[in-house]
């Protein structure tokens, strides 16, 4: 196969977002399991009604049991694909995998009452199989209550025309359990719906976060360069009118042009230096809102006092310690301490970052080449700081202490 022809793989998810889509995956799992759970306990209640049978109809219905189940896994199987078909794809919805299923459940179901001579059950298996079908927007709940119309129905009909004390105890559980089958189905997948709209909305927001500040950046950049352009342009407008008449009077025009475009320069930079030098408390919240996104549960202590503190030098570590947390960290839980500790030498500010690793992970090594932990040392080594880490005890730490005076901070 070429290149060209191979598909494009899909990015790199880091170790939270992972971690918390085997979550929404394994609370598939569960509902699934709840599903096919009570339709094992409703078809072995259903062997009450063979006390007085032969093997062979225990045999065949046994058999009749597992086709049943059986066609139930291939229907949840689809429905729990983390894709959204569309009210149109029909092809996609009624597909040959479906019809075989829809035929087998609709075989065992036959056969189950022919053996135990309950055709509720059978129709409670029916239903329970049409119901896990991707039907379009509306129309399963309007299914359930046809369905569970008509299974009331014929629960009546088969009282009305058996006699009341058919069966006794064990008939009324039975049919019970046939006219659950339905909504319990439903119930189940309803829940698997909205975890899988909440796991959308939860992306969703982590991309609107960001187009949000592209948009916002793009907005004061547009208003910065369009006025300083505007002006420019008047005033070599004018300056071109002015050089056959005046030329100093046109000169000047031109320094100031040429002063504006000094400004507008100053301008963007002083707007890339604003974007870059976020005030430390909002770098934070930042920080824990983006491993919250990701998944994890995230303490944040922040003095407040925080607003003084040097942002040029703790901001990168902030973010170099969200990106370790997130490239490298794979746990479920990261802390964020920063506080003012007032010692005998001085006030001095100290940022602590935890995060739990998994443990199956390796620690790592003191100080690995690119990690981004020397770069750390250096920064705040050039301030008179200092910064120590550990990975101990399946937990990793990182301290850093800048000390207030030497960087302008409180002073």
């Amino acid at each position: 196969m070429s290149d060209a022809s191979r598909p494009t793989a899909a990015p790199a998810r880091h170790p939270a977002a992972r971690a918390l889509s085997r979550g929404v995956t394994a609370t598939w799992w569960y509902t699934a399991g709840s599903v096919v759970l009570f339709q094992a306990i409703t078809l072995l209640w259903l062997v009450s009604a063979l006390a007085d049978g032969n093997d062979l109809q225990v045999a065949i219905y046994l058999a009749a049991a597992a086709v049943s189940l059986a066609s139930s896994v291939p229907l949840l199987a689809r429905y729990g694909r983390r894709r959204r078909v569309d009210d149109g794809d029909d092809e996609e919805r009624f597909s040959a995998t479906v019809f075989w299923s829809l035929a087998a459940s609709a075989a065992a179901a036959a056969v189950i009452a022919v053996i135990t001579g309950s055709v509720l059950s059978a129709a409670g298996l029916v239903a329970l199989a049409v119901m896990l079908l991707r039907w379009r927007s509306g129309v399963r709940i309007r299914l359930l209550g046809g369905v569970i119309v008509v299974i009331a129905a014929i629960w009546i009909s088969e009282r009305l025309l058996s006699g009341p004390d058919l069966g006794g105890d064990a008939q009324f559980v039975n049919n019970l359990f046939a006219l659950l089958l339905p909504p319990t189905a439903v119930l189940c997948l309803w829940w698997w719906d909205i975890v899988l709209a909440l796991d959308e909305a939860r992306v969703a927001e982590g991309r609107l976060a960001a187009a949000q500040e592209r948009l916002r950046l793009a907005g004061d950049l547009h208003d910065l360069q369009g006025h300083h352009l505007q002006v420019i342009a008047l005033q070599l407008e004018l300056a071109e009118r002015m050089l056959p008449r005046n030329p100093e009077a046109a000169a000047e025009q031109v320094r100031l042009a040429r002063a504006s475009v000094d400004e507008a320069r100053s301008g963007t930079r002083a707007l890339a230096a604003r974007f870059r030098g976020v005030p430390l408390p909002d770098e934070l919240a930042n920080a824990a809102d983006l491993l919250r996104a990701a998944g994890l549960d995230v303490e944040l202590e922040v003095d407040p006092r925080a607003g003084a503190a040097p942002a040029e030098i703790l901001g990168p570590v902030v973010r170099e310690s969200t990106t370790n947390i997130l490239k490298h960290g794979g746990g479920a839980r990261a802390r964020f301490r920063l506080v003012l500790d007032e010692g005998a030498h001085g006030r001095v500010w100290r940022l602590g970052v935890s995060n739990d690793l998994p443990a199956t992970a390796a620690p790592p090594p003191a100080a690995p080449a690119g990690s981004g932990l020397p770069g750390i040392v250096e920064r705040v080594g050039s301030v008179g700081g200092a910064a120590e880490w550990d990975a101990a005890q399946e937990r990793f730490t990182l301290e850093v202490s800048v000390p207030a005076a030497s960087v302008g901070g409180l002073s």
